[in-house]
């Protein structure tokens, strides 16, 4: 049995070509993802310990105790302690990092992020230096992470230019870049690197947030740590570079879990797919062999023996082709390590890191995957007596019958069962346990589908089929093709029905998502500029900025009163900065705008917690601002009034009295005049401006501004207005909502793009394995073919009726996937998302629709091209 199971695979090898390549395209990806993120977690490690092996010794300050419910004050080590460290005979040389923050202004004179670059400065002996030019050395110089640099479009040599701590504009030389690698305040903020002496005056900052040290001469990096921790004591956390390298490695690679997570996922999608191309090209490689497996029966071979030379068979095929996935996963992996690791923030070339892991999981899973798919064919042809077997025709009988009723009723129930889960979903309202509840509901229909698979064929393909019936004789041969092997031909369109179902719908979830965020600007909230200051993570400061030079800094800096009162404004709200009362002032006064709009909010402790306190000052709420409501109306908020949402509203209806309580222990009692839904642009507890006045006296600015313009005003002149009231307030953020909406499309289509390539493979996984059952009908209808090319058939009319019949396949798996597609992506993005706005990207499902059917053009093309070349005389005389 042996020798005959391999002479078959010799004899038959070009059967198992589809099959091989879908099993080496998913273990390609499972491989491939393996050695992506090992090497780029390898990378990343290398970044992060040759910095921080560059010294000896690390000291961080040691967590605060917070000795009750207040958050502590962040711990720093002192200029004391660093000469300590500095005194030990152990220690060459020692420095301290000092961190603080600065605002850098962009080359248009505008504050760069949304949040200011980490200030910071380092000496010598510290893990950081310059990757290219030279470290500031004067109160005139500067230099930036390589990252801000390049973001901003900065080289060395430029003038730059950033705010001190009160705001004035000071100029230094840039004349050198650091690269911080992925520590994640550098990366995400971006830095600018000082000298001590000017940080400190620049920032306001004391102490040091870290204090490296190199080791003197005979001594090793243990015994500086041991040095530099006993002359600390317990207010630093001392390590040697190297252990202080694998603690910041450990963050990076959480991020790297992440992707690797993700990236497995889709993998094991990509193989869910490969399983079921494997399974039925098995199954009908078997129903083909139905009478050699009965002649072997025959000549005393056991049940038992055919059975494991089919599994032989499979774990041949599984082996060979898991091995050359795992080789080509390598490839993958490395190529995307070298492309896409910079982008993730891994430098410099690294090499490829092949862990016995990504081996082992790629041959298991392409292995496991391919024996197991084979188990059900391999049990059905030992289940055949011998003598019917021998009885049967070559083709196929074993997947040529209906659908029972017993198959009918259950896939019905499953159908059912889908839609009651999705209806419960629908009255209990959004939460993440919903999402996981349409998953499953997604995977009950699945379950129908696969069970009234040959319905579903048979009834589609007789009504695709009345105009094409109409269309000429290929076509009325391929309909009727089509339906002559119903479960053969469900089992090959199901593997492009997930693909189909996934991509359709994330699909409706993004367009829905956009569509439902993009109405709340529109509707709730109709406005043409959003003005946020930027969001400074210490203390804000709100001072007029004048231009001056690094060289000639003004000591003091006096604000307006206004300025004054917006600074005062922020004791309410601490670490939000506001917008200053000119700016809003001057908005207000020009013709061009009909409104500007603020938001002033509060955090209040209440028995129950923290309450979101927030008001929209020269709001018209009802005009300017809507809200869909769970009871009551948003018009008649007004002065004694309160708008709750979210879990403020818990146990409260319209014309209830809320009380709120105040920071003077006093409370302030107002009456519910409505509440509003999850996902509006109302959020806690909404007052009235008045109401909130007497609240919060101390808070008299809003943190964002709302700018709408007259109707039918020039849209450069509305732009030119906003933009020269904020000119001389380089930190505030403008944002019209034509760009916010940009803003929101673009992640959306990145997203979007990114997963639809992630399922790319899944869905080429799955036009193989239609490829490989029409190539496999194409060698089982070798007479039939030949008769009808004797008959008059042309070789192109052959090739039509094949191609025809791939592509009524390929819309018929991708036009059930649509429908779930649609469907479950409406229940998906509903579980979540309250108010959604259900969208049908109909551009994008058409898109789908034309790539079915050209998949299914390209799956016809090598078995037509096999079936129009074989001889007519020979085909004919061949049993």
């Amino acid at each position: 049995m042996l020798r005959t199971t391999l002479a078959g695979l010799r004899l038959h090898k070009s059967r198992y070509v589809t099959t091989v390549l879908a099993i080496l395209l998913g273990v390609m990806f499972v491989s491939g993802t393996m050695v992506f993120a090992d090497t780029l977690e390898a990378g990343y490690e290398k970044t992060v310990m040759g910095s921080a092996a560059s010294v000896d010794a690390v000291a961080v300050p040691s967590e605060p105790d917070s000795g009750g419910s207040e958050e502590p004050e962040e711990a720093l080590l002192t200029t004391e302690q660093l000469d300590e460290v500095r005194a030990l005979p152990e220690v060459a040389g020692a420095d301290g990092v000092v961190n603080g923050e600065a605002v850098l202004l962009d080359a248009d004179g505008r504050a760069f992020g949304f949040v200011p670059p980490v200030a910071v400065s380092f000496g010598e002996h510290t893990r950081f230096s310059a990757e290219e030019g030279t470290l500031p050395g004067n109160g005139g110089e500067i230099a930036l992470a390589a990252s801000t640099a390049e973001q901003i479009g900065f080289a060395v040599g430029d003038r730059v230019t950033v705010l001190d701590r009160e705001q004035a504009k000071r100029e230094f030389t840039l004349t050198g870049l650091v690269e911080f690698g992925t520590e994640q305040d550098y990366s995400f903020r971006g830095a600018v690197v000082f000298d001590e002496d000017t940080l400190r005056e620049m920032a306001a900052v004391e102490g040091y947030v870290e204090i490296d040290a190199t080791a003197a001469p005979g001594h090793t990096d243990q015994q500086v740590s041991d040095a530099v921790a006993a002359a600390l004591g317990s207010s630093a956390e001392v390590m040697t570079g190297d252990e202080f390298g694998v603690k910041l490695a450990e963050g990076t690679g959480a991020d790297t879990l992440m992707l690797r997570t993700v990236l497995l996922l889709f993998s094991f999608i990509a193989m869910f797919v490969a399983g079921i191309v494997i399974h039925n090209t098995f199954a009908i490689l078997i129903a083909q062999r139905q009478r050699e497996m009965a002649l072997l029966r025959c000549v005393g071979a056991k049940r038992s023996q055919v059975f494991r030379s089919v599994l032989l068979e499979s774990l041949a095929v599984g082996l060979l082709s898991s091995a050359l996935g795992v080789l080509a996963g390598v490839g993958v992996g490395y190529a995307g390590a070298a492309f896409g690791g910079p982008l993730l923030g891994m430098e410099g070339a690294s090499a490829v890191v092949v862990s016995p892991t990504a081996m082992v999981l790629g041959m298991s899973v392409g292995t496991v995957v391919t024996v197991f798919s084979a188990l059900v064919p391999a049990m059905r042809a030992t289940g055949v007596p011998p003598l019917a077997a021998l009885r049967t025709s070559a083709t196929a009988a074993g997947l040529e019958k209906g659908t029972g009723r017993v198959r009918a009723v259950f896939g019905a129930l499953c159908f059912l069962a889908s839609a009651a889960l999705v209806a419960f979903t629908r009255m209990s309202g959004p939460s993440g346990t919903n999402l996981v509840i349409v998953t499953a509901a997604a995977l009950v229909a699945f379950t129908g589908v696969v069970v009234l698979g040959p319905l579903l064929v048979r009834g589609i393909v007789r009504v695709l089929g009345i105009p094409l019936r109409r269309t000429g004789v290929p076509s009325m041969l391929a309909v009727d093709n089509s339906v002559r092997s119903p479960r053969r031909a469900a089992a090959a369109m199901i593997a492009l029905t997930v693909g189909a179902t996934l991509i359709t719908g994330y699909s409706v979830v993004s367009a829905s998502t956009e569509k439902t965020l993009t109405a709340q600007l529109e509707e709730q909230f109709p406005i043409d500029y959003q003005i946020t200051p930027q969001m400074f993570l210490g203390e804000p400061a709100a001072a007029e900025p004048e231009e001056t030079s690094a060289e000639d800094a003004p000591e003091e800096e006096t604000a307006s009163e206004e300025e004054a009162a917006a600074a005062d404004g922020e004791a309410g709200a601490p670490d939000v900065p506001a917008v200053p009362a000119e700016v809003v002032r001057v908005l207000r006064e020009d013709p061009l705008l009909e409104r500007v709009m603020g938001q002033r909010s509060a955090a209040v402790e209440s028995d129950d917690g923290s309450l979101w306190v927030n008001t929209h000052t020269s709001t018209r709420f009802g005009e300017d601002m809507t809200a869909d409501t769970v009871e009551g109306d948003i018009s008649d908020m007004g002065p004694g009034k309160v708008v709750l949402q979210g879990a403020s509203a818990d146990g409260f209806s319209v014309g209830d009295t809320f009380t709120l309580p105040l920071d003077d222990g006093g409370e302030l009692s107002l009456e519910v005049a409505a509440i509003a839904e999850e996902g509006q642009m109302l959020y806690g507890v909404t007052l009235h401006e008045d109401d909130f006045a007497r609240a919060f006296p101390e808070i008299t600015s809003d943190e964002y501004v709302y700018v709408r313009a007259v109707p039918g005003a020039d849209p450069a002149d509305v732009r030119e207005a906003v933009h020269d009231a904020v000119e001389d307030h380089p930190t505030l953020q403008v944002m019209s909502v034509s760009e916010i909406k940009e803003q929101l499309s673009s992640i959306l289509d990145i997203a979007f793009y990114t997963i639809a390539a992630m399922l790319a493979l899944a869905i080429v996984i799955a036009v193989f394995g239609i490829s490989n059952t029409m190539a496999l009908s194409v060698l089982e209808r070798t007479r039939e073919s030949a008769l009808l090319r004797a008959l008059g058939l042309a070789k192109g009319q052959l090739r039509r009726m094949l191609g025809i019949e791939a592509v009524l396949l390929c819309l018929i798996g991708a036009g059930i996937g649509i429908v779930f597609g649609v469907v479950f992506g409406w229940a998906a993005g509903a579980a979540v998302l309250p108010g959604l706005k259900f969208t049908v990207p109909y551009a994008q499902i058409a898109v789908f629709i034309a790539l079915a059917v050209l998949a299914g053009l390209a799956a016809a093309v090598l078995p037509a091209r096999r079936a129009a070349g074989t001889s007519i005389t020979g085909a004919l005389a061949g049993e």
